[in-house]
């Protein structure tokens, strides 16, 4: 995932949480607002207490290839913060790609979520 596609800061992140709307599942908690930029860009967190620096890197390596198979970020209509729960590491790949495309459809297909 390009770099441009990313989220970084800090207050972008608390941002698109205290505005966003929320969906979440087993794996993932998904927070989104309609982009502001040119190209969607989507933030990945994931708390500290799930493994060390090591496993963590990796989670969050996974999630951006998920999001980079699944998301085209020119024509997506959202940015996204993704909170990785803990029980993505109780799962496999697949399992978890698949959470992550529900919430992707759930958020694009349903777009009378703003107009609430």
């Amino acid at each position: 995932m390009k770099k441009i596609n990313r989220v970084r800061k800090a207050p972008e992140f608390q941002k698109l949480i205290k505005t966003g709307k929320k969906l979440a599942n087993s794996s993932f908690v998904f927070y989104f607002v309609p982009r502001a930029e040119q190209a969607a860009r989507i933030g990945i967190t994931l708390s500290g207490k799930i493994g060390n620096a090591v496993e963590r890197n990796k989670i969050k390596r996974q999630t951006r290839m998920m999001c980079e198979e699944l998301v085209d970020f020119e024509t997506f209509p959202y940015d996204v913060i993704l909170i990785i729960r803990f029980a993505y590491k109780k799962m496999a790949y697949a399992e978890n790609k698949k959470n992550l495309e529900k919430l992707l459809s759930k958020a694009t297909m349903d777009r009378r979520i703003f107009n609430k």
